[in-house]
């Protein structure tokens, strides 16, 4: 899971950073509206962490501004701006969900895992699919009590394709995703990757299908 956090304070972002990567999160701080436009545009994220208080732009612009471009992805706004009319008109401009400093980290990781499960259907630490078991937080796939081992892009890939889960992801957006810092990720390296997962799901009969001219569908073990 990929996400943006907007935050102009260094320590609180250091601090957030750290944390939600022991949590499992792939975490990209930027302490501006204009930088956390420059890496919208470069890079492509399951959630956003928006502080309001950014140097360069008030972040309920920022937010209106995104939502306007129809950027989709979960926002949540966290900000010492605690009054209710500040609540209500983060949430009529676009935000998910509004959370206000100071905080305690156990919430803001309640709320983040709640805006996932919910933007992205029952996406919980721990998923059932097919005869497996995903573990999204130690990114351990288990059958049983034996682990398959994937490598960190064969998961990464397996991870994109469980949170839209029956629906077709595109292979631009899987290489956007998999790319690694601005290394580059040719189409045929998508499909090798595609091939090498496809290969270690079989034996537990999931299947990834390929959608001619679209991209590629993990199927509901139901439909597989």
């Amino acid at each position: 899971m990929k996400i943006l956090l907007i935050e102009d304070d260094l320590v609180l972002s250091d601090g957030l950073t750290h944390t939600l990567e022991q949590s499992g999160y792939a975490v990209t701080p930027a302490t501006s509206a204009q930088a956390a436009e420059t890496c919208l545009q470069h890079q492509d994220f399951d959630l956003l962490i928006l502080d309001l208080g950014l140097p360069d732009m008030d972040g309920l612009d920022l937010l209106r501004r995104l939502r306007k471009r129809k950027l989709y992805l979960p926002i949540l706004i966290l900000t010492a701006r605690d009054g209710v009319n500040d609540r209500v008109c983060g949430i009529e401009q676009g935000a998910d969900d509004y959370l206000t400093k100071p905080f305690e980290l156990r919430e803001l990781e309640a709320r983040i895992h709640g805006l996932i499960r919910r933007c992205y259907g029952r996406f919980n630490q721990k998923i059932q699919l097919g005869g497996l078991l995903i573990d999204t937080r130690s990114h351990q796939v288990l059958n049983g009590e034996d682990m398959l081992q994937l490598s960190e892009r064969e998961y990464g890939l397996l991870e994109i394709l469980l949170l839209q889960l029956g629906n077709v992801v595109c292979k631009e957006r899987i290489a956007q995703r998999l790319a690694e810092h601005d290394d580059a990720l040719s189409d045929n390296a998508v499909e090798i990757y595609i091939h090498r997962l496809r290969k270690r799901l079989e034996p537990y009969r999931i299947n990834i299908r390929t959608v001619r001219g679209l991209g590629y569908l993990l199927e509901k073990p139901d439909a597989a």
